[in-house]
């Protein structure tokens, strides 16, 4: 009997790990202007990026999701793509007000059957933001739909959220995506909720960054980003979670998008009151040109995925923290009951950059014309998967990023000039993330190390490197221990 449950805990791990899955949350509410191009150019993107499936969030007072949603499920059939429902319960066009379950119930009949909508097991996923209050519709909402739910709960402990509606929720998703005030990024929450959650499935949410200056919906305040995007996937490869939720692909009011800008989609900056639009000429996409590696080598439960063409990023503010007025944004959010800082005790004023290399290689990064030869502060075990670096800046000027590997120029990224004077922003200090990325030239090592002969290890050298260490350590010994139980137990039943 024990035998039995040791072997089904470890067919249900590897089941587990088979069953990951990546999402972006996806605001809806900005879609107003889309053609079902756009969200086809949007789902292509994504898939491009090794992304799953959306997550749309949705207000009830948008006014125009019925429409969005034919043009959405039209498109993603037309590029195999996958969506799922996230009724926001805070939030909404005309401000927030919770989902009546006959309404949840009338679209869940409309969609869930549909094959471009996202399901687990089998089952259609639903999430929310928020909505503690409105837990026990769901267990009507579930009985009829047999969705999978797994919402974000994330005002109330995770221990409270399973007991709410008689245990209504099948998993949990966290809002939990960025560090309070002047720290990196932790695991302390994740490791509560999977603690919460036992053999339940958690969604683990991962952010590159958090700006926001809306002052039309009571909003304006920065936590740090910086590492955070090098970081938050290092602990998804460490926790393994089921899901891992990016926030967001197009939330530009909050800075943390990782889809492109687009110019008819950014309707929040003039009816939240912003003081200037800070997603013009911000582009994010550069984020997503580490995704393929770390997604993949997160769906294999940790097993490096191959690299098939080495790339350089880099990240940071195009003015200093202190280069112009603030606007009245302050680090951490009083609405959070979080200590308010000065935000130069929160941002960081450095230059980030990552790199996805089969070998280490050398950065160098110039503003106004001075070079600074900058270190890794994280490098993979074995030298092939991310490396992750930064060095800080004073002043303004044009700022390049290069790398070189074997005595030879790979990569060369010229970033935003860095501002001081502020007037492209009204005078204010915009402290949203400027992203650039550029594939970088493939050179040979000129004195390769000898590899094994005959029947032993080899390494595969060059672009295609199935070896490569990424940012955890491999965890094939799993699946063949679970080759190993099941042989012994089909053994033992002869």
């Amino acid at each position: 009997m024990k035998f039995t449950t040791l072997l089904a805990g470890l067919l249900a791990a590897v089941a587990r790990v088979q069953a990951a899955a990546v999402i972006a949350h996806f605001m809806l509410i900005n879609t107003k202007n889309y053609t079902v191009s756009e969200f086809e150019d949007d789902f292509k993107l994504a898939k491009d990026a090794h992304i799953d499936a959306f997550a749309l969030n949705m207000g009830l007072t948008d006014p125009h999701t019925p429409e969005a949603l034919k043009d959405a499920f039209q498109a993603a059939a037309n590029v195999d793509f996958r969506l799922f429902f996230s009724f926001d319960y805070m939030g909404g066009y005309h401000g927030g007000k919770p989902w009546p379950k006959e309404t949840i119930l009338d679209m869940a009949n409309t969609y869930f059957s549909r094959a471009e909508y996202f399901k687990h097991d089998g089952k259609p996923v639903a999430s929310t933001f928020e909505g503690v209050e409105n837990a026990e519709d769901w267990v009507e909402i579930k009985e009829k739909t047999k969705a999978f739910f797994i919402p974000d709960w994330s005002s109330v402990a995770p221990e409270e959220a399973l007991k709410l509606a008689g245990g209504v929720a099948d998993g949990l998703f966290s809002w939990d995506a960025w560090p309070i005030g002047a720290t990196n990024m932790d695991t302390k929450g994740d490791d509560a909720y999977i603690a919460a959650l036992g053999d339940k499935p958690y969604m683990m949410p991962v952010s590159p960054w958090f700006y926001t200056n809306l002052p039309g919906y009571k909003k304006n305040w920065v936590w740090r980003g910086d590492d955070l995007w090098y970081d938050r996937w290092a602990q998804v490869l460490d926790k393994k979670p089921e899901f891992v939720q990016i926030i967001s692909w197009n939330d530009y009011g909050e800075s943390h998008h990782i889809g492109p800008v687009r110019d008819n989609a950014l309707e929040a900056f003039e009816v939240g009151l912003a003081p200037f639009n800070y997603a013009l000429d911000h582009p994010h996409d550069a984020w997503r040109m580490l995704l393929p590696f770390l997604v993949d080598t997160y769906k294999a439960g940790g097993k490096p995925a191959p690299i098939a063409e080495e790339n350089l990023v880099t990240w940071y503010r195009a003015s200093p923290a202190l280069a112009c007025a603030d606007n009245g944004t302050v680090g951490n959010a009083e609405s959070q009951s979080q200590t308010l800082l000065a935000v130069d005790q929160v941002v960081q004023d450095r230059i980030f950059f990552s790199a996805l290399l089969t070998s280490d290689a050398e950065v160098t990064v110039s503003v106004n014309g001075k070079e600074t030869k900058a270190k890794w502060t994280a490098a993979p075990e074995g030298g092939k998967g991310v490396y992750h670096g930064s060095v800080p800046y004073q002043g303004g000027g044009d700022v390049v990023v290069s790398m070189v590997k074997y005595g030879v120029e790979i990569a060369k990224i010229k970033g935003k000039k860095m501002l001081t004077d502020c007037l492209e922003t009204k005078n204010l200090t915009n402290f949203n993330a400027w992203t650039g990325g550029v594939v970088a030239l493939h050179v040979d090592d000129p004195n390769p190390t000898p590899t094994q002969t005959g029947d032993g290890p080899s390494e595969t050298g060059g672009g295609d490197d199935s070896a490569a260490s990424g940012l955890v350590a491999n965890s094939r010994g799993l699946v063949y221990v679970v080759v190993a139980l099941v042989s012994a137990a089909i053994a033992g039943l002869m």
